[in-house]
């Protein structure tokens, strides 16, 4: 059983940046694709971003794209998020998943297979 835990949400004022962690409890962290998704009360889990195992390919929802870069730290079994530009819109719970797959950056949430208690991230207008 993985365990994830995120950290770095808060309060931020429109064209601000945050920067977000999902700290895994397995080494074989580096083995799995991380994701990163976000949900607003009323509507269904939303994909921001994808990393795979090793780094090299990433994959952005066409509604961060430009604001926001996923990176890992596999010595550190740490995933990030880093949020620039960040719009009110963009408020919202932030969730990190570890997919066990490699060869797939899946983009919807029933395919990936851990998941962490998530972070509320706040842009005010």
């Amino acid at each position: 059983q993985v365990q994830l835990v995120e950290s770095g949400g808060g309060l931020v004022q429109a064209g601000g940046s945050l920067r977000l962690s999902c700290v895994a409890s397995e080494r074989s962290f580096s083995t799995y694709t991380m994701g990163w998704f976000r949900r607003v009360p009323g509507k269904e889990r939303e994909f921001v971003a994808a990393i795979s195992w090793g780094g090299v390919r990433t994959n952005y929802a066409d509604s961060v794209k430009g604001r926001f870069t996923i990176s890992r730290d596999n010595a550190k079994n740490t995933v990030y998020l880093q949020m620039n530009s960040l719009k009110p819109e963009d408020t919202a719970v932030y969730y990190c998943a570890a997919d066990l797959n490699r060869a797939v950056l899946h983009t919807t949430p029933s395919e990936y297979d851990y998941w962490g208690q998530g972070t509320q991230v706040t842009v005010s207008s």
